[in-house]
């Protein structure tokens, strides 16, 4: 019998498909306007679809790794926090140029260390800081910030673009995204990104939120620190 829980599934695969649909379309345009003739405009088409098929990867590959997460796997240690969110940004800024946009990172927080798993943390900042790309106006620039926030660190990624519908919204007040769902005026990965980085915050005993702006949303991410950064004088 079709009942609540399989609609639930049958939901959650359908936005799986969709947004991983999105990026193979994109590959197969690329491709086809491909001229070798012109050897700047090919390496220029080359770069694109590689580009597309790592975040494409990227996205699979975290698909892979929540089913991996009741195994105990990811080991959680003391993790440079700062180090992460310099490695994403260094990562992602020269797709925001390329989409006539910058991001910009402000370091607050006196507690260096976190712990986290360094990939499932990465992961995380990388989808918050995806989004911002896709949703954010031409001209603005995205922030990644990390702030001491009551003997723990918060990781805040802002974009300017449409708001979180209230659903959303009031489920990442809860912090937790149960399932994929599409999020309407945001296409693209943002609803699957932030139910991969909600259930892998979750096991890092992190705490995921946002809060609506009138221009925007600030995604949030909160994490134990480390006792060992004491030995490092911080």
């Amino acid at each position: 019998m079709y009942n609540k829980d399989m609609a639930v599934e049958v939901d959650s695969v359908f936005v799986v498909a969709h947004e991983l649909k999105s990026p193979l379309s994109i590959l197969r345009q690329l491709a086809l306007s491909m001229d070798f003739d012109d050897q700047k405009t090919f390496e220029k088409t080359r770069n694109q679809m590689v580009q597309v098929s790592e975040r494409a990867l990227r996205q699979v590959n975290d698909l892979t790794k929540i089913n991996r997460l009741e195994d105990g796997l990811f080991t959680l240690e003391p993790v440079s926090v700062r180090a992460i969110c310099d490695e994403v940004t260094s990562e992602l800024r020269y797709l925001y140029r390329a989409n006539h946009r910058d991001i910009s990172e402000k370091y607050t927080n006196k507690s260096r260390l976190v712990i986290a798993n360094r990939d499932l943390l990465y992961s995380v900042i990388y989808n918050f800081c995806a989004n911002a790309i896709h949703y954010s106006d031409e001209g603005t620039r995205a922030e990644i910030s990390v702030r001491d926030k009551k003997g723990r660190v918060e990781i805040q990624v802002r974009d300017f673009g449409p708001t979180l519908p209230t659903k959303i919204w009031k489920d990442m007040k809860r912090g937790w995204i149960s399932e994929p769902t599409s999020v309407a005026m945001r296409p693209g990965s943002s609803g699957l990104g932030l139910y991969i980085a909600s259930k892998f915050s979750k096991y890092m005993n992190g705490e995921v939120s946002a809060v609506r702006h009138r221009d925007g949303t600030s995604f949030t991410l909160v994490l134990p620190v480390s006792t060992q950064a004491n030995l490092f004088g911080e």
